[in-house]
């Protein structure tokens, strides 16, 4: 009975992880939606206002029959938040990869998992693996969170960010307008680049390359399109300045929003910053609690 039992929780939780992957996939959080349904109101621009409206009804298509937002199905990253009262184990975590597998499965994801050894994975010399669950999850993040329970982060992510993606050291001379400056100078070169405009920008800023990365993808999760800060204001407006546009085409829907997310930092006149122009469908992201 307790091993029925034992197998009945496991079983909820794989399928609990799955739905959540397919709908980090598939799905825009209520708040993008709503920004760009703005966006498309103030558009005066014909093209670039079909662009955006044919973002939306994407969504709308992806959302209905549960399938991917993109061709790039995108990497399994996961945050994993724990309550004060709360415990997890091996087969939880278990559990996590079974649950990411199965919506891979069903998804479909692109299968995109490279065969061979350290070299030959590097070199991509022995082609593909046939299966989109043999996509292996990157490394589990785990934070403290204050209420009870166990919180699960799915973000699933793309290539073409991670390409114009940059981590850089910053001399900030005691000034955060050298930092924002900083900011916007390495994400005009990169938004340019990175075709599926309107992004959002995420922004870690912490004491090591490592920190600075993990505060980036918790930006992306805490971030908000219908609330942001002054800093993150600012950027936005900015870049929208640079006249890059949707899809490139120009015109000031450059940058949907900023999301920011600042760590500690050390004494020393280095900030590490890292920074990921996420493509117009991204952050793909969404979360479920266990």
């Amino acid at each position: 009975m307790l091993k029925t039992e034992k197998n009945k929780n496991d079983n909820l939780v794989i399928e609990k992880i799955k739905n959540t992957l397919i709908k980090a996939s598939s799905s825009f959080r209520p708040d993008k939606i709503k920004l760009l349904k703005d966006r498309v109101k103030e558009e005066k621009n014909g093209l670039l206002k079909w662009v955006l409206e044919s973002i939306i009804e994407n969504e709308k298509i992806a959302k209905k029959n549960k399938t991917p937002l993109c061709d790039d199905t995108g990497i399994p990253h996961i945050l994993l938040e724990v309550g004060p009262n709360s415990k997890f184990d091996y087969r939880l975590l278990e559990n996590i990869e079974k649950g990411i597998s199965k919506g891979l499965e069903e998804l479909p994801g692109r299968p995109m998992a490279v065969r061979g050894n350290d070299i030959q994975r590097i070199e991509q010399s022995q082609g593909l693996y046939h299966k989109s669950s043999d996509l292996k999850l990157a490394p589990i993040g785990i934070k403290k969170m204050k209420k009870d329970g166990l919180k699960i982060n799915i973000l699933m992510q793309g290539g073409g960010p991670e390409i114009r993606a940059t981590t850089k050291r910053v001399f900030h001379q005691r000034k955060i307008s050298i930092i924002i400056d900083e900011i916007i100078t390495l994400s005009k070169d990169e938004i340019k680049r990175l075709g599926c405009t309107p992004c959002t920008l995420a922004i870690g800023i912490g004491r090591t390359h490592y920190e600075a990365n993990s505060l980036m993808l918790e930006a992306m999760i805490r971030g908000r399109f219908n609330k942001q800060n002054k800093i993150e204001k600012e950027i936005t407006k900015r870049l929208n300045e640079s006249n890059i546009g949707p899809l490139g085409l120009s015109g000031g829907n450059t940058v949907l929003a900023t999301f920011l997310c600042v760590g500690p930092q050390r004494a020393s006149g280095v900030r590490i910053v890292s920074l990921r122009p996420c493509c117009i469908i991204e952050p793909r992201v969404a979360s479920c609690f266990l």
